[in-house]
């Protein structure tokens, strides 16, 4: 142990060494030396949404930003560590945590004429809490392209950068019945997990994504930044809203072992129509594109290893 200690030691005494070596004046303030590795440590605040089956605008469901509906925001907040290498790359870890949701309802006042209607009618909705951990690379393109350490000019002190990276997230879905909220997966309202439909597998409630987004850095001072950025994460799932496929037989989810109030939610949850029944074998979604949740945050950041010029 004494040893361990002993090496560790000597390897931050080594790359303390090393960064005075290397440094130079902080581009926008000279009374303070920039190391080559500097670290940074800071939260965020800001929107989350997601892009499911449910709600959507007029018209054939649309991709991306064209079906959003922005009435459904919802805050979400962050904590992250990040290490940034010659302000060109950073390697950054994130907790996220946040909410989506999503309801047909929204299209209450689509024609019945609209392609729409049928969404309406289909009358589901969901939430969910978002928690996620992720580890993300940050790439800062102006200072891979130029090295302003040997430029006349100072670097913009606006400084965009693109992300991406994997994450870990987990959800939960609940649809309301009534005035309560009911945990979705476990009515396996498409029969997820059944026999009678082998190709729908029962959906797991923590899952993989991958986070790929855009922001803006502002270098405020030499010990705190602000940033604004947009994070999209894909999902490989269809079930965030638990909604994507084909309805099914409701005498299925006694067969299957629902029992009590599982069995009455299950019957109540998976088929909500309003004006006309589209019956077993119906369209509930659409499971050609998958879901995804996003989100926009504003981000502030304390710098360190930065040293003040004696």
């Amino acid at each position: 142990m004494k040893r361990v200690a002993f090496i560790f030691s000597w390897v931050i005494l080594l790359t303390s060494v090393s960064n005075k070596v290397n440094a130079q004046y902080y581009f926008y303030n000279d009374n303070f030396y920039d190391s080559p590795l500097m670290f940074e440590v800071g939260g965020s605040v800001g929107a989350m949404n997601c892009l499911t089956d449910l709600g959507g605008k007029a018209g054939l469901g649309k991709r991306f930003i064209k079906d959003l509906n922005l009435g459904q925001n919802h805050f979400n907040g962050s904590i992250f560590f990040d290490a940034l290498y010659k302000n060109a790359v950073a390697l950054r870890f994130e907790a996220t945590f946040g909410k989506v949701s999503a309801d047909d309802a929204v299209l209450a006042n689509v024609p019945v004429t609209d392609m729409a209607h049928a969404r309406f009618n289909r009358n589901l909705n969901f939430e969910s809490a978002i928690t996620e951990f992720s580890l993300i690379t940050e790439i800062h393109p102006f200072f891979i392209l130029k090295n302003w350490a040997e430029s006349e000019t100072y670097p913009p002190r606006v400084s965009p950068y693109f992300l991406g990276g994997i994450g870990y997230y987990s959800f939960n879905p609940k649809g309301r019945l009534g005035t309560q909220l009911v945990d979705l997966q476990p009515l396996h309202t498409e029969g997820q997990g059944f026999a009678e439909y082998p190709d729908r597998k029962e959906y797991k409630l923590k899952q993989i994504n991958i986070p790929v987004g855009f922001g803006f850095k502002y270098e405020l001072s030499p010990a705190l930044n602000l940033r604004a950025e947009f994070v999209y994460r894909i999902l490989s799932t269809d079930y965030l809203d638990d909604c994507s496929t084909q309805y099914i037989d409701p005498n299925l989810f006694a067969t299957n072992g629902l029992v009590g109030d599982q069995l009455y939610n299950a019957v109540a949850l998976y088929d909500k129509q309003l004006d006309y029944k589209a019956g077993p074998g119906g369209r509930r979604g659409n499971a050609t594109n998958k879901d995804g949740y996003f989100s926009f945050n504003l981000k502030a950041g304390l710098t360190f290893g930065r040293e003040r010029v004696r």
